[in-house]
């Protein structure tokens, strides 16, 4: 079995590739840890100034795996979750370079990031609706935090899907490049060359400033929090099981 989760460290930057490129790289538990054990190496490592998260394959994250989502209960949830919130809470810069699908928990993946940089078969797409389910893991959140609430409500709301060009139009990706990850490289070139204790001082005070009096991963808990009540919800529907099953035959 081929590790779930990858991590090279060059010139100062990790760049962590979930990997499971024959499943489009869908969140199981086992990948989840993966992903948190990577990004909390990467922390742990003074050499490291700056983390770039992509997928391997075609694919940047499919979403939650489906047999693990269908028996999720909030324990279950919350594993799926881990991974994508230690992107959200790492200490570091970090990139996402999207150079695929980003669907469910894969777009939440891509919205932990400080950064996303498209690549030209990126899809931003939230789905949750679609499957009959709540949005979890704090989306609700991310999404509006990233593009506004009217954009995130098409989105969560109406279904809206973003391709490349529209995910930079809408603010949701900075830029669309041929290739994201040597795109991501060059713009983390900056943290890389910068005082380590400086960019991670940087990014503190931004997470305090962007709204004074809080601090955004305690926003963000509270968003999980709250969505992860319905999620569970909505997981047990009849409706739910319904599509998971469809799914599941495509």
């Amino acid at each position: 079995m081929a590790d779930p989760v990858l991590m090279q460290v060059d010139d100062h930057v990790a760049l962590v590739t979930v990997n499971d490129p024959d499943r489009r790289n869908a969140v199981t538990f086992e990948m989840s840890a993966a992903l948190r054990a990577a990004i909390e190496k990467a922390e742990a490592d003074r050499d490291v100034h700056a983390v770039i998260v992509t997928g391997a394959g075609k694919a940047f994250c499919a979403g939650a795996d489906l047999a693990a989502l269908g028996e999720a209960t909030q324990d279950g949830l919350r594993r799926i979750y881990d991974g994508f919130l230690a992107v959200a809470h790492c200490t570091l810069p970090t990139i996402a370079a999207v150079n695929g699908p980003a669907v469910g928990a894969g777009l939440n993946l891509a919205l932990a990031a400080d950064i996303r940089i498209a690549g030209p078969n990126a899809l931003f797409d939230p789905r949750f609706q679609k499957l009959g389910i709540h949005p979890g893991g704090g989306a609700t959140w991310m999404l509006q935090r990233a593009v506004g609430p009217e954009v995130a409500r098409a989105a969560l709301l109406f279904g809206k899907r973003f391709n490349a060009d529209a995910a930079v139009r809408y603010g949701l990706a900075l830029d669309v490049a041929d290739d994201p990850v040597a795109a991501a490289r060059e713009l983390a070139a900056g943290p890389a060359a910068a005082p380590r204790d400086v960019v991670l001082a940087t990014k503190s005070s931004m997470r305090a400033t962007g709204n004074p009096g809080t601090i955004d991963i305690e926003q963000h808990r509270i968003a999980v929090e709250i969505e992860l009540g319905p999620q569970a919800s909505s997981i047990e529907s009849p409706e739910f099981a319904r599509r998971l099953a469809a799914a599941k035959r495509r």
